[in-house]
């Protein structure tokens, strides 16, 4: 998305990247604009318009991320890359926007029936998918057009929300991760759509023009003189090479690599390197708590403390993260440095947004006596890392957060992520235009994350290597493989809905239909290691665990 991690992880890699790298076929530097807000901001003449701002720009701003430089990393022109995948799939099959939709579910994106957490009258409209973002630009010596896109906010953190049978809806919330999200998957498969098509321009040209009527003259000449040769050069090279599109893995679906993303827009991702690291895509609840940002709280503002609770009255200031943000739009749309800067004031209208944030209340059936009983547990046993919350009974609230690191010798989990921010990474961040108001450290650890949502997030730990808080609390049941992707949620063990196979793999119930294409996740490949977080609940009775996971429906 725009700010993939937008405000706990890492950022995520972009579209194609890499596919158009060295392309310079717009002579020059040029600019666009997300289409949506340009419209918005045309029509924003009544107050309530002025209201939802920063949900528009969650939703659809481009943040600077619409230009010929992250046309080079991160944006792609939506448009080729869309018909190329519906001509590649089944060349005889009509072309047509809903085959389209079909398609791209697959890969975890969103076309969503409503916002519920929109704080408009009016629901927003899709004409692609959630979080995909898109604008024109162009030059006129030589005269180009071309609609370019990228991914906003909404793309990684808007997820579907589910029903009281745990099953997903078509409905999404604001700043619940999207865990389904596979970006790798469709990365693959538009690489490997253009290489199939890419002896017949002309029909690509004319399933164009089928899905999208109202293309012009001027951007059809574009894309034929254009970007088309420039594209089929890039994947011949890239054959040649190796014949993958990425230089590096997200992990899985939900996952996003912002340390191997950001190595490679500052050009320290060597040659075939198996950059690991992957961290599972958060829930936004109550980041005004944060003092630093990330898992492993690796960025924090300029000459403020690390860790511990946010000092009085910074809490309440909404977009006192907004720098560190707006540098994630550096790996997440492959955003130069120098502009990057940019981004902060309409960053800003976005921490605004969140500030109001609250997670989607459980849908099931609560046992309101086994989570008061549960609330006694967490206050003697997780508070002091996770936070204290209030003692309302049906939806507590984050009353203190201690912003506290735990070494990775207490915690004990994958140490890939922490391990992956190294010197030449730091220096290069603090030599970037927005180095001067944050600070990057290595931390050697994770901070204990605020659990806002957290029965909706599956799965878990920071790399989304457990399915369920169950598991979680079990470690000797955690299985090595699970399904992950299109999931529906069991609202018992509280995670990803499945049931052991015949192997031992967690697989989904039988008989589900997930909405999106799910693959397995392999704990013993590098970087996605199950273990740690298992001392904490060694001594809780089974009683305990049962009145926990109660109370964790609440949050």
């Amino acid at each position: 998305m725009l700010l993939a991690r937008l405000l706990s992880l890492g950022p995520l890699v972009g579209l194609l990247l890499g596919l158009l790298s060295g392309c310079d076929f717009l002579r020059g530097y040029a600019e666009g604009e997300s289409a949506v807000m340009r419209d918005f901001r045309a029509g924003s003449a009544h107050a309530d318009a002025y209201a939802a701002i920063g949900a528009m720009r969650f939703v659809f701003d481009d943040f600077g991320g619409l230009s010929t430089d992250t046309l080079e990393t991160n944006a792609l022109p939506w448009k080729l890359a869309t018909a190329a995948l519906l001509v590649a799939g089944n060349p005889d099959a009509p072309v047509t926007p809903e085959r389209l939709r079909r398609a791209l579910r697959e890969f975890g994106f969103i076309y969503p029936d409503a916002v519920l957490n929109w704080p408009g009258a009016q629901q927003p409209r899709f004409d692609k998918p959630l979080g995909v973002v898109s604008g024109m630009i162009g030059r006129e010596l030589p005269t180009i057009r071309l609609e370019v896109s990228n991914l906003g906010c909404a793309a990684c953190h808007a997820g579907v929300t589910y029903g009281a049978d745990g099953h997903p809806a078509r409905n999404v919330w604001l700043g619940l991760p999207n865990t389904s999200l596979n970006l790798d998957a469709f990365v693959a498969a538009v690489y490997q759509a253009v290489k199939r098509v890419r002896a017949d321009p002309q029909a690509l040209l004319a399933a164009i023009t089928q899905l999208y009527p109202d293309t012009s003259a001027q951007e059809l000449h574009t894309l034929r003189k254009f970007v088309w040769p420039r594209l089929v050069k890039r994947v011949a090279e890239l054959e040649a090479n190796g014949d993958a599109p990425l230089p590096f893995s997200n992990g899985a679906p939900g996952s996003t690599n912002g340390v191997a993303a950001l190595k490679f827009q500052f050009h320290l991702l060597a040659a075939g390197t198996a950059a690991s690291g992957a961290t599972s895509i958060p829930e936004l609840g109550q980041r005004n708590l944060r003092t630093s940002l990330l898992y492993d709280g690796v960025y924090a503002g300029k000459g403020m403390e690390r860790f511990g609770p946010a000092p009085p009255g910074t809490a309440g200031d909404a977009a006192r993260l907004a720098p560190i943000v707006a540098f994630f739009t550096v790996p997440t749309m492959g955003m130069p440095p120098d502009r990057a800067g940019r981004a902060i004031a309409p960053v800003a209208d976005v921490m605004r947004f969140l500030a109001g944030y609250t997670p989607p209340p459980f849908p099931g059936p609560v046992d309101l006596a086994r989570a008061a009983r549960g609330r006694a547990v967490y206050a003697a046993s997780c508070a002091q890392c996770h936070g204290r919350y209030s003692d309302d009974a049906h939806r507590p609230r984050l009353l203190s957060f201690p912003n506290r690191l735990v070494a990775q010798a207490d915690l004990g989990t994958d140490p890939t992520r922490w391990q992956a921010i190294d010197a030449d990474l730091l220096r290069a961040i603090a030599r970037s235009e927005l180095g001067k108001h944050i600070d990057a450290a290595n931390t050697g650890g994770y901070v204990a994350p605020i659990l806002s949502g957290l029965w909706a997030t599956a799965p878990y730990l920071h790399n989304g290597s457990v399915p369920t808080l169950w598991h979680l609390m079990h470690p000797q049941a955690r299985p090595a493989r699970f399904w992950v992707g299109g999931h529906a949620l069991d609202y018992r063990k509280l995670g990803i809905a499945g049931q052991p196979d015949a192997q031992g793999d967690w697989a989904y119930p039988a008989g589900y239909r997930p909405w999106s294409a799910p693959m397995f996740y392999d704990t013993a490949t590098p970087g996605r290691s199950n273990r740690g977080h298992e001392r904490e609940f060694s001594t809780l009775a089974e009683d305990d665990k049962d009145a926990l996971l109660e109370f964790l429906k609440l949050l």
